[in-house]
């Protein structure tokens, strides 16, 4: 049987069946309580599954978020990158709200507030964070939602794709700082990431021990995809990795180091709108230029989708007229 109380001007029923959680539930009156009441108790002689929604009630987005944060988001690669964007959502208002006050409404205003901040594409990638978080609080922490609340969200369209090469002379630019500030490790990376494509964490994890000097090939073990590869190196490329010692990685620093170097070589040379991952646009492109075939490309650059290539692939006319005469 149910029992019933007065509690904070509301009427709260309780029901405790043996083999069953505790279910409680307050309403305005009694007889609302003793209705609810009586079909609970119905639903779980007939062996119904009893939802307990009393969980959105005392549950904040905040709650959600941090248990997200460090439970999930501390086991991933990108975890950094991922407190960031929670941490940033936790600075809002709308963070305090419960989960029961939760609706698309909530996160649609979040994002416009919040693209008068930051960019249209890094909305886009906090977003993702936060629908995977609330599908793994439905799928595996039985909250109660229903639905994902930012199914029905909008995101904010946006153009990111570049073009961007190196211009005539910008690498002489970049070696020269390089050597007059004794930046050999900057050098050697920038170089590198010419000379392979590789992105920027499998660049800054490179070391001796994955090379192979018989078949001047580099094994790269943590990649973007998840799928480990192997990949040809040029005659430049080999005199780098092989000169490091053994125990020695071609960037001592952090990423964040790494990034405060680049962005400090780019305002003190004056080069306009170069960033880092478009070396990797530039190496695509030379693969090209120098005739190697798309699958010999995607082998080197670790795309598994032949139609991305299309994106980092920025061929020079000149080259090609080139080839043509």
């Amino acid at each position: 049987m149910a029992s019933y109380r007065k509690f904070k001007g509301k009427w709260q029923a309780q029901i405790r069946r043996k083999g069953h959680r505790s279910i409680s539930r307050s309403f305005l009156y009694r007889k609302d309580a003793e209705s609810w009441a009586r079909t609970t108790e119905r639903e779980i002689s007939n062996g119904n599954k009893i939802i307990d929604r009393t969980i959105l009630t005392t549950t904040s987005l905040t709650d959600l978020f941090i248990k997200y944060r460090d439970t999930i988001t501390v086991n991933k690669r990108r975890c950094k990158v991922e407190t960031y964007c929670i941490n940033a959502f936790l600075r809002y208002p709308c963070s305090r709200l419960m989960l029961s006050e939760v609706t698309p409404k909530t996160f649609a205003n979040y994002r416009d507030r919040r693209l008068k901040e930051v960019t249209p594409s890094t909305v886009s990638r906090e977003f993702t964070i936060y629908k995977h978080m609330f599908q793994v609080a439905i799928n595996e922490w039985d909250i109660p939602l229903g639905s994902n609340p930012l199914h029905k969200v909008k995101l904010p369209k946006f153009n990111d794709k570049r073009s961007r090469r190196l211009e005539p002379g910008e690498f002489d630019i970049i070696t020269s700082y390089c050597k007059t500030r004794k930046l050999a490790e900057l050098q050697n990376v920038i170089t590198l990431a010419i000379e392979t494509g590789m992105r920027r964490g499998e660049l800054l994890s490179v070391c001796k021990e994955y090379f192979n000097a018989d078949t001047r090939t580099l094994y790269i073990p943590i990649t973007k995809s998840g799928h480990s590869r192997t990949i040809p190196l040029t005659s430049q490329a080999a005199v780098i990795v092989k000169a490091l010692n053994d125990d020695q990685k071609v960037y001592s620093k952090s990423i964040e180091g790494f990034m405060s170097a680049w962005q400090r070589l780019i305002k003190r040379t004056g080069i306009v709108d170069l960033r880092f991952h478009d070396l990797r646009h530039e190496a695509i492109s030379r693969f090209f230029e120098m005739g190697l075939s798309v699958p010999e490309v995607a082998l080197i650059s670790g795309h598994r989708d032949y139609r991305m290539l299309q994106r980092y692939t920025h061929l020079k006319a000149e080259q090609v007229a080139l080839k043509l005469n």
